[in-house]
């Protein structure tokens, strides 16, 4: 995709300060006791399969935990991706960026020595606010309720937790835009070639590709024909989740993070977006000098291979 021009176009949306209040936070995470070990992240996703979402992972991660930094600090860790596509479909109507959050991703988590298990997932005024959009946007406001609702049915006696944080003004945008220009008649074409680049950068940089979404098929299957192609690929850093996930096992509800791609018909651009580390400082107050770190690693990293592949 050498011909392509490249241009950039970073985005500093609303503060999540701005944030309306909830009783946890930015994040929610609601825990149940499990001291029988009946709940499992496996019986969680059945739950919200039966309310209608379409699950993309559900991702034990203590093997790689424990096989890259030997040891974990979770009888349980799994992050969960998924999205509704009823919900999806509205919001892309009005608002491209709808692959920031398509699928979304919460954490399922364990901690050692405890008899509880715990889920996190975004609220969604905090998602709104990532995509720049209305706090009180009725579509994500139903998600949320939807959310919610597999919550209680999946853990019945669970309650929501309060954070022992608030959440702060973030240091930096908290979304990254790149867009290029596509050739009209060779997109597929310039598309493969895009995504493979982007693809073999991944693993030297430390990042996992753990999931990929065509949300192009799922639009065409519900007859929205507005696009050529609508990619969105999760991409987790395990470093990344593993340092955060210690004190903070509701990071889950970012990682792994959801990359969009998209071309709309009539169109000779290819857009691209993801949600920036800033998202994690912000959202669960963190300041420490490695966990700053290993983010802004993260970030650097990532801005650099899209950087690079778009050239």
């Amino acid at each position: 995709m050498k011909t392509i021009y490249k241009a950039i176009v970073l985005s500093i949306f609303l503060t999540l300060g701005a944030i309306a209040a909830t009783p946890t936070g930015s994040i929610l995470v609601y825990t149940a006791d499990n001291s029988d070990g009946k709940i499992t992240p496996k019986t969680i996703e059945e739950q919200f399969k039966k309310a209608g979402f379409t699950i993309s992972d559900n991702r034990d991660m203590n093997l790689p935990f424990t096989k890259q930094f030997q040891k974990t600090t979770f009888d349980v860790y799994n992050l969960f991706t998924l999205y509704k596509s009823d919900a999806v479909i509205s919001l892309v109507k009005k608002y491209p960026n709808v692959g920031l959050f398509a699928p979304m991703s919460m954490s399922i988590y364990t901690k050692k020595g405890t008899k509880t298990i715990s889920i996190s997932t975004l609220t969604p005024e905090t998602m709104a606010t990532i995509m720049g959009i209305p706090k009180d946007n009725k579509t994500l406001a139903e998600l949320g309720k939807a959310v919610k609702a597999v919550f209680k049915s999946a853990m019945p006696n669970g309650t929501y937790e309060t954070m022992p944080y608030k959440s702060v003004a973030p240091k930096g945008k908290l979304v990254s835009h790149y867009s290029a220009e596509i050739d009209a008649d060779e997109w597929d074409d310039e598309k493969e070639e895009l995504q493979l680049t982007i693809e073999n950068e991944l693993k030297p940089n430390g990042f996992v590709m753990a999931g990929f979404n065509d949300l192009g098929m799922v639009f065409s299957e519900n007859k929205y024909q507005e696009y050529d192609f609508y990619d969105v690929y999760s991409i987790c850093k395990l470093k990344v989740i593993y340092s955060i996930a210690i004190n903070h096992p509701e990071a889950g509800a970012f990682a792994p993070c959801s990359l969009y791609m998209y071309k709309k018909k009539g169109e000779e651009k290819v857009y691209i977006g993801f949600p920036t580390v800033y998202n994690w400082r912000a959202a669960m107050a963190i300041d420490d000098k490695d966990g700053v770190a290993v983010l802004e690693d993260a970030q650097k990293r990532m801005d650099k291979i899209l950087t690079e592949s778009l050239e």
